[in-house]
């Protein structure tokens, strides 16, 4: 090597290595989204994104998702569009949140993790189906945290809706915390793919 050269073999071979190696800079395709048209096409979307909820939705068979558009800033202050994780969505007489039905019901817990009287059965980003044991009355509202198996806690707060015909009770969940909201569309999306692997591919 020159005496006046810059890199030194060890260095231009650690940069070769890392100029072919497939697995650096590769962008998330699911949460990053490449707008190729117009640039009024692109300002457009930008400037509503910036100001209003701009969503992309896909219909298939009798489901339909829904991804929210955010606005965010790269470290090189340029300006992308990313999809968020989507609302999922049947159709059917009236159009509702896709609902996952778990195969055993899991009991929700308190904060110390000790699983209480309700017990949930199904479960959407909107809403869940819970069974209530040991002759406990349903609460008008619950937080509870919802522990499915393999999966970090979700803490969930609901308001009684209803009670149905086979003796479950619906609560509408209203959660006050958007990560939080963000870990139950993520694990239910997750489902989703489990459930409809095809759509996923």
């Amino acid at each position: 090597m020159q005496r006046d050269a810059l890199l030194t073999q060890d260095e231009l071979d650690f940069i070769q290595t890392m100029h072919h190696n497939p697995q650096l800079n590769v962008r998330d395709a699911t949460s990053s989204l490449l707008v190729n048209g117009g640039s009024q096409i692109r300002d457009l979307l930008t400037r509503l994104a910036a100001h209003e909820q701009v969503t992309l939705q896909a219909n298939f068979e009798n489901q339909q998702m829904t991804f929210p558009l955010h606005l965010v800033e790269d470290e090189f202050h340029a300006l992308h569009l990313r999809l968020g994780v989507p609302s999922i969505y049947e159709d059917g007489p009236m159009i509702r949140p896709w609902r996952l039905v778990l195969e055993e019901p899991v009991a929700l817990e308190n904060a110390s993790g000790h699983p209480g009287p309700m017990w949930v059965h199904e479960v959407s980003f909107k809403g869940v189906l819970l069974e209530v044991r040991n002759k406990t009355k349903p609460p008008k509202h619950f937080a509870s945290w919802f522990s499915p198996s393999g999966y970090e806690r979700i803490a969930l707060r609901g308001t009684f809706e209803k009670e149905t015909d086979n003796g479950f009770h619906a609560y509408q969940l209203n959660q006050g915390d958007k990560d939080e909201t963000e870990r139950l569309r993520q694990f239910i999306l997750q489902q989703h793919r489990l459930t409809h692997p095809a759509l996923h591919l």
